[in-house]
């Protein structure tokens, strides 16, 4: 097991260390790199702060993680921290994600919507290197409770999207309505499918079967590759449904996107993506060629404190302790489905997740203002939602369950 809770001076020590194995820019000659340390001018520097603020440190002494790291070669000057991203993937691949040990490249994102592209960017490529295809015959297939970042993706990339309809009061995938889009995708020309399995939605905390997915393809003697949306549950349901098939165990599975700037509370621009090994290639850029190792990342230059951050939360925490931070935070969401059933409120909520979602109605406007409810959408809203992260205590709660009478 890669992942064990650590002390705080244990921490410390080991993104300390991590820094003095990468190159300085005070102390060496550093001269190609169009970089430097956060301006002194602007950034303190201060040592009597810095010595105990590894993260702050890290901000300071600004390495670039530009490229994958998991993959054979990358830039040499930040190779400690480096190290510290690599053990990231390895805790959420294999910890978390059941997956087997060093079979997974991957990479700290800017979060999930990068990741989602990223993985859509590799399959694209993966079905026209592979089999010949063209753009129209590869499509994105999801849900219509999916993330907008799908129809970014289809925008981005040139390729069509395909949305199955879920049943409205339990937020399933409707069969029917798949085999309608199969039909239409294949009219169209469609062989080949990137299929996104939500792993909790961000407005409903939904989760995908998927099976109906599969046993829709398959039915069809369609081909696919299956990426899971975990951005809101990739830190919260492996831990509150033990038995998810949401991970790399699952062989559907090929790869997974993560948000630590959700429930694992880390700086946000702090996205994780994980891909089986095999694929990364397809995302290459060969014109990178000044970048040691190359480039197979969609964002290119990005900042080596993200990977630490995370890093340091999840050592901080241990395995058991982050199962008793999601027990914790789904007992408080029972509490309020428990008020609203004796306040007779309308909601949806997956017995594993920690969003609410209510109908409107006895949730208005002015409520949903007063206590910065999020709608499903701005003009007309359905549904407003709570979230239980842990600033969301019983204490907060109580005051919205009495406003509703």
């Amino acid at each position: 097991m890669s992942w064990v809770k650590k002390e705080q001076e244990q921490i410390k020590t080991h993104v300390f260390n991590a820094l003095q194995k990468n190159k300085s820019y005070v102390e060496e000659s550093v001269l190609g790199v169009p970089a430097s340390y956060l301006d002194s001018r602007v950034f303190s520097q201060d040592d009597s702060i810095l010595k105990d603020a590894p993260f702050l440190s890290t901000l300071v002494f600004n390495p670039n993680h530009i490229g994958c790291h998991t993959l054979d070669a990358s830039e040499s000057f930040f190779s400690g921290t480096q190290e510290i991203e690599r053990e990231v993937i390895a805790i959420c691949s294999e910890d978390i994600l059941k997956g087997e040990k060093g079979a997974f490249d991957g990479y700290v994102a800017s979060g999930g919507t990068e990741a989602n592209l990223q993985a859509i960017w590799i399959y694209r490529n993966f079905f026209i290197q592979t089999k010949g295809a063209n753009h129209n015959e590869i499509a994105i297939l999801c849900s219509t409770d999916s993330h907008y970042s799908m129809d970014k993706a289809s925008n981005v990339l040139n390729i069509p999207i395909y949305k199955t309809a879920v049943n409205d009061s339990d937020r399933t995938l409707s069969l029917d309505d798949l085999n309608e889009q199969l039909i239409k995708a294949k009219g169209n020309g469609v062989k080949y499918f990137i299929v996104v399995a939500n792993m909790m939605t961000t407005m409903f905390g939904s989760v995908d079967d998927f099976n109906v997915y599969v046993k829709g393809l398959q039915a069809n003697n369609l081909e696919f590759k299956m990426h899971v949306d975990g951005a809101y549950g990739g830190f919260y349901y492996p831990f509150s449904n033990p038995e998810s098939q949401l991970n790399f165990a699952n062989e559907y599975v090929d790869s997974v996107t993560l948000d630590a700037h959700k429930m694992a509370q880390a700086p946000y621009g702090t996205g994780i993506f994980l891909i089986r090994k095999g694929y990364m290639k397809y995302a290459t850029t060969k014109e990178a060629s000044y970048v040691e190792g190359e480039d197979s990342t969609l964002i290119g230059s990005r900042s080596g404190a993200n990977a630490v951050s995370i890093w340091m939360i999840l050592s901080k925490y241990g395995p058991n302790g982050w199962m008793e931070k999601i027990f914790i935070l789904q007992k408080r969401t029972d509490w309020l489905c428990d008020q609203l059933d004796k306040h007779k409120v309308a909601y949806y909520r997956n017995k594993n997740s920690n969003i609410v979602t209510m109908r409107t109605g006895k949730i208005n406007a002015d409520l949903a203002n007063r206590f910065g409810l999020v709608p499903d959408k701005h003009k007309g809203p359905n549904w407003y939602k709570i979230v239980v992260m842990d600033h969301v205590s019983i204490e907060k709660l109580e005051p919205f369950v009495h406003a509703l009478g």
